[in-house]
């Protein structure tokens, strides 16, 4: 059935409206949105073409699913392999150890530690560099006597400024370059964005030292809005039937064996109830969902031993033995110890044992089933006694609550079972532990690697795409990495979104829907002149990526920017580089960039931090590239 492009155009700018709407809400999955997007185009291209005056078919489903084999995409996963081999082989610590040398003072610590974040985000994918260095700036948020809250969002924001300066510093960057080949325009130079990026980054370091710490609040209490002792975590109590709890009824609500301990559901059998609990008996076997403090717990654990941890089921350790050795490849294992060490259930004794916080990381394998499904304790030989998720308190089984990027977990086990969970890349441990990293012998041949690999690609001599992959095999090859290793630091997201945003990119160019979009952002600004219309241009795609991912932000708005160039007589260059440092402008909310979730929790941050600090940062690096393009370009 053929019907007039107009309609087609039409149908793919309400696709357009829909996925922008599903990515910002998030009702439904990033991936599950990409995936579904895609399949609606080859579904609606398929069973209605859309064919152009000369007969020939406008979108194809090969024009579609190209995104697969695009070379900026497999750019970005070669280089995501390479940095997981910097990270395993430890090259990176002798930088991160530099920037907190005990000689120098505290403030300049900070200081010196962004601007390596700053130099490092520019040559590497910046969501491990962040995780690298949340660890080192939160000791020194401890030497400076302040908050975390003030150093953390810092911290992403310097490695999001870096990452706009080179071509390979970020995926959208490389993303931008590749579209512009699409459409038969030459790609961008290694650092051909690098000097307005510079500018701007400049000017947003500024800001970030001097004035985005005095915007911050303090946050150490933000998750809990009942009490004023620190962040809460969720946890449970399952009551043993030999424990003084039983019996006990509460008094306002609270129960006096629970001192500063909030309970929020006590579930009996299938039923639950819910507060207040006034005269309401414990029974043994109630489960006691609560909310508390890190002090509180450890007082709980203390004075209680044994009370936070979950009853074992009959046959669980022989289920648990069987799923662990079926899965002994893929998920690495401390050390075995006799059951004598550990006792009958592979727990330390309480005067051994030591609590810290971790981090869920964006690619983690934990991300999805819940600590049961996990079976941490066995895997780990670690016990979880509390989950803390952004600042935002749940009302379910700890058990029960599947695990999410950004989610902090209060673990108690042995100091050596504590250091392998810092061996594993799936947490990252917050305090307590400075973790350890394996293959450090393979650090020096790792480096060298990496500097080979940009250094050809930024002389020119080979293209990015072959020296990227090449120094991935290379690092598989030494053993930085293995494959399964390799084959976690792919991001599925950065997969299945830029290649569904590319997928719409293509639909959007070759419908007129792009061409349309143009013409009428021209026909608003038409009197105002070039430098306006970038101006205004630079705003619009810096707004959307506050409120998409970055990748699909740049991949959907670049045809408008080239449609623009064309309609105004300029180079499509100029807009080509006003969508990179426009999509990277992800300084407002917390869901436009990686980074910025994966300091959420460590600086306890809520939304409206991200936009008291963020939005004058976003409007700064407007201001500052309005005046200089101009200039530059000589508009």
């Amino acid at each position: 059935m053929l019907l007039p492009i107009d309609v087609h155009m039409w149908l793919t700018l309400a696709l357009t409206v829909v996925v922008m709407t599903l990515f910002v809400t998030e009702w439904v999955s990033l991936e599950l949105t990409a995936l579904g997007s895609l399949a609606t185009l080859l579904a609606l291209f398929h069973v209605l073409p859309a064919v152009g005056a000369d007969g020939t078919q406008l979108v194809t489903s090969a024009d579609l699913l190209a995104g697969f084999s695009n070379p900026a995409l497999l750019t970005v996963l070669a280089l995501l392999v390479v940095g997981e081999g910097l990270i395993r082989t430890g090259a990176l610590d002798s930088v991160a150890h530099w920037t907190a040398h005990p000689r120098l003072s505290p403030s300049a610590s900070v200081i010196l530690t962004l601007l390596a974040v700053l130099a490092l985000s520019a040559f590497l994918n910046n969501t491990p560099v962040v995780v690298i260095f949340i660890p080192i700036l939160q000791a020194m948020a401890v030497r400076l006597n302040v908050n975390a809250s003030r150093v953390m969002m810092p911290l992403s924001y310097a490695a999001i400024l870096g990452g706009m300066t080179t071509l390979i510093g970020s995926s959208t960057n490389l993303l931008v370059s590749s579209a512009l080949i699409d459409q038969g325009l030459s790609p961008l130079g290694f650092f051909e964005i690098t000097a307005p990026a510079l500018v701007v980054a400049c000017l947003g370091m500024l800001y970030i030292v001097l004035v985005m710490p005095r915007l911050l609040p303090e946050r150490a209490s933000m998750a809990s809005h009942m009490t004023h002792h620190g962040k809460q975590f969720i946890s449970q109590i399952v009551v043993p039937s030999d424990s003084h709890l039983v019996g006990e009824k509460a008094v306002a609500g609270a129960f006096k064996s629970l001192p500063n301990i909030t309970v929020r559901v006590i579930q009996r059998g299938e039923h639950a109830e819910l507060p207040p609990f006034d005269s309401y008996a414990l029974q043994a076997g109630d489960t006691l969902v609560i909310a508390a403090t890190r002090s509180a717990l450890t007082e709980l654990a203390t004075r209680y031993p044994g009370l936070l941890h979950p009853p074992r089921r009959p046959g669980e350790g022989d289920r648990t033995r069987d799923r662990l050795r079926d899965n002994a490849e893929e998920t690495p294992q401390p050390a075995r110890r006799d059951k004598s060490e550990n006792g009958d259930n592979g727990r330390a004794a309480p005067s051994e044992q030591v609590m810290v916080e971790a981090m869920i990381t964006p690619s983690s394998r934990l991300i999805g089933p819940n600590l049961q499904q996990l079976a941490f304790r066995q895997r780990y030989r670690c016990l979880v006694i509390g989950i803390q998720r952004r600042a935002r308190m749940i009302r379910a089984s700890m058990t029960q609550i599947r695990l999410e990027a950004g989610d902090n977990l209060l673990i108690t086990g042995r100091q050596s079972d504590i250091a392998a969970l810092g061996q594993d890349r799936d947490l990252v441990v917050l305090s307590g532990t400075t973790g350890t990293l394996p293959q450090r012998h393979h650090a020096v041949l790792a480096s060298t690697i990496f500097i080979v690999a940009v250094g050809l690609a930024a002389l020119g001599v080979v293209p990015i795409v072959v020296s990227a992959i090449v120094a991935a095999t290379l690092m598989v090859a030494i053993g930085a990495v293995n494959l399964r290793q390799a084959t976690r630091a792919l991001d599925r997201k950065i997969l299945l979104v830029v290649v569904a945003a590319l997928a719409l990119g293509q639909a959007l160019e070759a419908t007129g829907a792009a061409s349309f979009v143009a013409h009428s952002a021209l026909g608003l600004f038409k009197d105002l002149g070039p430098a306006v219309i970038l101006s205004m241009f630079f705003l619009l795609v810096a707004g959307f990526t506050n409120v998409l991912t970055n990748n699909a932000c740049a991949v959907l708005f670049i045809p408008v920017g080239i449609n623009l160039a064309e309609q105004l007589g300029m180079d499509p260059h100029i807009f080509a580089i006003t969508t990179v440092l426009a999509a990277n402008c992800s300084f407002a909310s917390p869901v436009g960039y990686q980074t910025n979730l994966l300091i959420m929790g460590p600086g306890h941050y809520a939304f409206t931090d991200y936009v008291r600090a963020g939005l004058p940062l976003l409007l700064l690096v407007w201001l500052a590239y309005s005046l200089f393009a101009p200039w530059y370009w000589g508009l």
